[in-house]
């Protein structure tokens, strides 16, 4: 089974000029927890849960100084500062792929070494999809139930 038969084909994507409250408001409300950044029809970017929370986290220097502990209440505060930010501000520019030619559990192997959740299908650069580990989990299920059912 290949990743084009099973990829959401038309997935929510954001500009690098995109205000990071626009894309925050997604994440919560239709619980996204990364969108691609897409620029002139070519796959960018990828904007994540874990880019706009991480520059809240605190530094390194921070967690080792043991005089005193990091303030996590004010860093939360910072959230407002982040939200004002432009996705190319956070996003992480080099992105990994899987093309819609590729075998679903090959695809999978590339998710689960990298930890990732979902991935973008790129064809030439260009995104034709995302793909997420719950849309391979379901479509091996089907596949297992319909040749047990029939």
């Amino acid at each position: 089974m290949l990743v084009s038969e099973i990829m959401t084909r038309t997935p929510k994507t954001v500009t690098p000029d995109t205000k990071l409250l626009e894309v925050v408001s997604l994440m919560c409300l239709f619980r996204y927890s990364g969108l691609p950044v897409v620029e002139d029809d070519k796959l960018i970017g990828i904007i994540a849960e874990k880019d706009v929370l991480h520059r809240m986290f605190p530094t390194l220097e921070e967690i080792m100084d043991g005089i005193s502990s990091p303030d996590y209440d004010s860093m939360m505060l910072q959230y407002k500062d982040v939200v004002n930010l432009k996705v190319s501000d956070l996003m992480t520019p080099s992105v990994i792929t899987v093309s819609p030619d590729m075998h679903i559990l090959r695809a999978a192997t590339i998710m689960v070494r990298h930890k990732f959740r979902r991935i973008p299908v790129a064809d030439a650069g260009q995104l034709v999809g995302m793909l997420s580990l719950g849309d391979i989990h379901k479509a091996i299920f089907q596949a297992n139930m319909a040749e047990s059912i029939g």
